[in-house]
């Protein structure tokens, strides 16, 4: 797939989530167990969710192998108070390197990737974090859309 990167400024968005801290590689098998608390938790808060997306954001550790905190969550209209386990957070405000994976997940690495090139060849720094926002889901992964960001300094 051939990825446009883009850069933008965008504001903090909240989000309800739950923070694990994990190597990149187990994500695929801590996600769902996290998110399905966030979901119990919104599904019990009238009005703290209008359509915003499944919403995972990454706090790079400054050893690119090391155990990184991950908050698995959903994009909320407003900060809220948390219990148990879900807290509320947000996404960072500032200029960002973005594109959109159309496709299965399983691919998603390759947007990941396309953004570390464009940094490489722009000489950009990151800025210790990123996120991916996940579209709407379907059954036919042509139609699946995540944005994948990373903030700049």
């Amino acid at each position: 797939m051939n990825y446009q990167v883009v850069t933008k400024t965008v504001t903090a968005q909240p989000l309800a989530v739950v923070r694990r801290r994990a190597l990149s590689r187990d994500v695929g098998r801590i996600w769902q167990p996290a998110l399905d608390l966030v979901w119990e938790y919104l599904r019990r808060q009238e009005g703290l969710r209008a359509d915003g997306h499944n919403c995972f954001l990454y706090h790079h550790p400054a050893q690119r192998d090391a155990a990184m905190d991950i908050d698995f969550g959903v994009q909320v209209i407003r900060p809220f108070e948390g219990e148990g386990e879900v807290i509320c957070t947000e996404t960072p405000a500032g200029e960002v390197a973005m594109n959109t994976h159309g496709g299965s997940y399983d691919k998603l690495a390759a947007a990941h990737s396309a953004i570390h090139a464009w940094r490489a060849a722009s000489g950009r720094a990151f800025g210790g974090c990123s996120w991916e926002i996940y579209g709407d889901w379907s059954d036919d992964t042509t139609k699946l859309e995540t944005q994948v960001i990373y903030l700049l300094r």
